[in-house]
C-alpha cells in the first residue's frame, strides 16, 4: 500500500494525446483557421496517433525508472496470449451481449433501429484487429498493462479502478470539442460512468488472464469493435442518447458484478492463509 504512484506516466501520456489534438480542439473553436478538408483528412489519424499516449507514458516512464532490461521485460509482457479460451469467449460474450442490448431493447418499446454503421459483417475480423491495434487497445499498454496494477496497489481494487476510470475519461476530453468524432454526441457524465465500469471489467480479464496484459489489449479493442455493429450512439446533436446511457450503466454493473467476485476470491485466500 507505500508503492508510490510515478506521476510521469501521467504527465507524458496527457502531454502526448492532448498537444497532438489541441490543434484540432482549437480549430473547432474557430481560434486556429483549418480548412474543412484539412480537418477531414487529418483529424482521424492524429486522433488515432494522441491515443498513444498511455503507451508513450508508460514506455518512457520504465524507461527512465527501469532501463533497458525493465522496458525489455515490459514490453515483452505483451507478447504473452497464453490465457485460455474460455476468457476470450468471456470478452466477445459480455461486451458483445452488453452492446447488443443497449443498441436492440429499445426497439421493443418503440424506438428506431439505429442501423449497423460497417458495410457489412464481414470485415468484422480485420476491423476488430485494427480496434486492438490502433482503435482503442494500444491504450491499454499504458492504462491496464502499466499504471492499474500501482493504483490497485497503492489504493486499492476498488478505489484505484475508480480513480483510473476518472483519470481515462478526463484524458479522453479533448474530443468532445474536435468537430467529427463520436464524442461530440456522447453525454460526458454517461461516458465516465462507462469508463469505470470498464475499468472494473478490464481489471477482472487481467486476473483471469493471471497477469497477461495481452488480454487488455484484446478486450478494449473487442468493445470498440463492436460498437459499429451494434451503433449505441445516434449521430445527431440534441438527442437523448438511450442506448448509449443504457450501454454505460449495463458496463458498470458487469464490471461491478465481475470484480467482487475477484474480489470475494481475494478474501478467500487472505483468510485461508
Amino acid at each position: 500500500m507505500n508503492k508510490k504512484i510515478p506521476v510521469r506516466f501521467f504527465v507524458i501520456t496527457f502531454l502526448w494525446s492532448w498537444l497532438i489534438w489541441l490543434p484540432f480542439v482549437l480549430a473547432g473553436f474557430g481560434i486556429l483557421n483549418i480548412s474543412e478538408d484539412l480537418m477531414l483528412s487529418l483529424s482521424l489519424p492524429m486522433v488515432i496517433l494522441g491515443a498513444f499516449g498511455p503507451a508513450v507514458g508508460a514506455v518512457y516512464t520504465v524507461k527512465t525508472l527501469e532501463g533497458n532490461v525493465g522496458l525489455k521485460k515490459f514490453l515483452k509482457s505483451f507478447l504473452d496470449p497464453g490465457f485460455s479460451l474460455k476468457l476470450w469467449a468471456s470478452i466477445f460474450l459480455v461486451l458483445g451481449l452488453a452492446t447488443f442490448a443497449a443498441w436492440y431493447v429499445p426497439e421493443l418499446f418503440g424506438f428506431e433501429r439505429v442501423e449497423m454503421m460497417l458495410p457489412s459483417l464481414y470485415i468484422f475480423p480485420v476491423y476488430w484487429l485494427v480496434m486492438v491495434l490502433l482503435g482503442g487497445g494500444q491504450e491499454e499498454i499504458g492504462w491496464r498493462g502499466y499504471i492499474m496494477p500501482l493504483l490497485e496497489s497503492r489504493f486499492g481494487l476498488w478505489t484505484g479502478n475508480i480513480i483510473l476510470g476518472l483519470i481515462w475519461a478526463f484524458w479522453h476530453l479533448p474530443l468532445w470539442f474536435i468537430p467529427g468524432t463520436l464524442q461530440t454526441y456522447m453525454p460526458f457524465v454517461a461516458f465516465t460512468i462507462g469508463c469505470i465500469g470498464l475499468s472494473f471489467f478490464l481489471s477482472w480479464v487481467i486476473k483471469k488472464s493471471n497477469g497477461r496484459p495481452l488480454s487488455g489489449l484484446i478486450a478494449h479493442g473487442t468493445f470498440n469493435a463492436f460498437l459499429p455493429v451494434f451503433p449505441p450512439v445516434i449521430m445527431e446533436a440534441d438527442v437523448f442518447q438511450l442506448r448509449f446511457w443504457t450501454l454505460e450503466i449495463l458496463l458498470l454493473f458487469t464490471g461491478i458484478l465481475l470484480l467482487w467476485q475477484i474480489a470475494k476470491q481475494s478474501n478467500r485466500k487472505n483468510r485461508a492463509t
